[in-house]
């Protein structure tokens, strides 16, 4: 890890009130994986944006945004996230996301080939919609627009757009994640 985990007794004022609001918004969208130390000191992309607070204060309000404004179906925006995560490779973010689906109920069959990049055999329609989205978008460049177009008759236009989000946000995550060299916590 690059950057040490901040102690709750060691963060400056700025530092101090994105802690607080993180925390709130952690216990109550981000409790399926570990997320602190005993001493309370934030993990994952949490901690880098601590250290730097601006930032880290938009990238969070960006996140609080997509969580509350989430239309998407839960195991949609899922597996969204982990072929961003796999795409990127990052650890932590495969870690969480993986604790997430599987407190959903998503299957190990599943959820293994989520992880390695693959797409799995059993998805529903509006699955599939968002794995090839999310797969195409996190390869780079522009859409294809029939990928595009079925997103929107599948999710409509907020839907659509959201996904969008979620890829790009997710995308800031993970390359947070492993420009910072972010270790994933032991399981328990």
């Amino acid at each position: 890890m690059r950057l040490p985990l901040i102690p709750p007794a060691e963060l400056g004022a700025e530092q101090k009130a994105l802690y607080d609001d993180m925390r709130k918004g952690i216990a109550s969208n981000f409790n399926a994986f570990k997320v602190e130390r005993e001493d309370g000191a934030l993990m994952g992309p949490w901690n880098p944006w601590l250290h730097e607070p601006a930032i880290g204060k938009a990238i969070w309000n960006l996140t609080l945004a997509m969580t509350a404004n989430a239309s998407l179906p839960d195991s949609a925006r899922q597996i969204a996230i982990l072929v961003v995560g796999a795409r990127y490779n990052a650890a932590y973010e495969l870690y969480a996301h993986v604790a997430v689906a599987e407190r959903e109920g998503m299957s190990t069959e599943r959820l293994a080939a989520l992880v390695a990049g693959q797409k799995p055999t059993d998805l529903s329609r509006e699955e599939n919609v968002a794995f090839d989205f999310s797969y195409a978008l996190a390869r780079g460049g522009v859409l294809p627009e029939p990928l595009y177009r079925l997103a929107v008759a599948t999710f409509g236009q907020h839907g659509a757009n959201e996904l969008i989000y979620l890829v790009g946000l997710y995308a800031l995550v993970s390359t947070t994640l492993n420009g910072f060299n972010v270790p994933v916590p032991e399981r328990e």
